[in-house]
């Protein structure tokens, strides 16, 4: 169990937190056209996690916009939105922004992925989202890089996350 904040006040997050080094568990995931996804989907591909309460609050789609516009930049990678948001809502939400380098994947039917990734949001207001995180992966799924961030309000370290990929 980790504690971030939000607004100040801690929150408790269930799970392990992979770190880098650690090779991460499998996911299954919704993707926008309502398929299962998981991480085989990316096989030889650098995966960089941006995980996010909703899309649907400001600093959730500034860390989407920003890696939306370094994505393209990047050989070989990919970037997974992962948030709460149904697969319309976050559809709606990459289209009305014009974000294609990013894939907006939903916890929908992927509820094991908050704990077995640490991020689950286990008291407070926002119990049942996840707590927001960077994990960068390179094309074998081990951990180059990952951040929960302490105050859920608060924007990832691009930089960081960024310079793993290099």
């Amino acid at each position: 169990m980790s504690t971030v904040t939000l607004g100040g006040n801690p929150i408790e997050v269930a799970g392990k937190f992979p770190q880098k080094g650690d090779t991460v568990p499998p996911l299954s995931l919704v993707g926008a056209d309502l398929k299962d996804v998981t991480l085989a989907d990316y096989a030889g591909k650098r995966k960089v996690l941006n995980i996010v309460p909703s899309l649907d609050t400001p600093t959730c789609a500034t860390s989407t916009r920003k890696f939306n516009a370094e994505a393209g930049k990047l050989a070989d990678t990919v970037v997974l939105v992962v948030s709460a948001d149904l697969p319309f809502a976050a559809k709606r939400f990459c289209v009305a922004e014009g974000l294609d380098n990013v894939v907006t994947l939903s916890t929908m039917r992927g509820c094991n992925f908050m704990k077995d990734y640490g991020v689950e949001i286990a008291s407070g207001p926002l119990v049942g989202v996840t707590a927001r995180a960077v994990v960068v992966l390179d094309a074998d799924n081990k951990v180059l890089h990952s951040q929960l961030v302490g105050e859920i309000k608060d924007e990832p370290d691009y930089a960081a996350a960024l310079a793993a990929l290099k």
